[in-house]
């Protein structure tokens, strides 16, 4: 079984501000930079591909519109999400998540995979997800660990690959998260960073979690979180926090 390293320094969405978002050349970027772990979104076209995207709607991040799922994997995957970000990246487009999976794997990096279902569409994406996982084998994955918002999605995945560790993307921290988290055999627990404090961590750990933080952009604000016993600090600036956050 493939066991998450937990990195301290997590390039959130494949390669933070660097690069176009959940991307190929993000996951690029941060290997390239020195980064031993990525995170991405999972949502589901209308055909059922797992692509690589954060919101329901194409608007954001692209030069296009459009609902996620009401179209077509082949639709997405050719869709140019560069360009927006900045010329150089023209012609970047919408990665499928087997393809995502095998530049991780080639690249050396640990992939935090958040399962995030269009609304309404929780257990299908958890499921899709899962199946896809379990298809690969433990072989033809990177280190992986699966989180998201939705409780429904995480345990329909763990139906399929119930040997990757979870996390429990809480938000804020409160009893009902940590019961959460125990509920659905988490590994760790995915916390804002506003409004955080010491004794949440304390209590998480005592609790058997590791706890990761998101969005840490600023070195003060990392060195507090690793000064805690924070096990990982996603981010869109790892080009700072690698420097100083081992």
């Amino acid at each position: 079984m493939l066991r998450w390293p937990w990195p301290k320094v997590i390039a959130h969405r494949c390669g933070g501000a660097l690069a176009p978002e959940n991307t190929l050349a993000g996951l690029a970027i941060a290997a390239r930079i020195g980064c031993r772990a990525v995170e991405f979104d999972v949502m589901l076209s209308r055909d059922g591909e797992p692509v690589l995207i954060h919101d329901e709607t194409l608007d954001r991040c692209a030069n296009s519109s459009g609902t996620v799922a009401a179209l077509d994997g082949a639709l997405l995957m050719a869709t140019d999400v560069g360009e927006r970000f900045h010329h150089a990246f023209a012609g970047e487009t919408i990665p499928s998540l087997d393809a995502a999976l095998r530049r991780c794997r080639e690249l050396g990096l640990a992939a935090n995979l958040e399962i995030k279902p269009a609304q309404g569409h929780d257990v299908e994406t958890g499921r899709v997800v899962g199946r896809r996982l379990a298809s690969l084998g433990v072989d033809d994955r990177p280190a992986l660990l699966l989180s998201s918002f939705s409780a429904d999605a995480l345990e329909a995945a763990m139906e399929d690959v119930d040997d990757i560790p979870r996390g429990w993307l809480a938000g804020a921290f409160d009893a009902a998260a940590l019961k959460t988290a125990s509920r659905l055999g988490c590994a760790s627990i995915h916390l804002a960073l506003d409004g955080l404090e010491a004794a949440h961590v304390v209590a998480a750990r005592a609790a058997g979690l590791e706890v990761l933080v998101y969005t840490v952009n600023r070195l003060a604000d990392a060195r507090r979180l690793a000064s805690w016993g924070v096990g990982g600090l996603f981010t869109d600036r790892p080009d700072l926090l690698l420097d100083t956050i081992r």
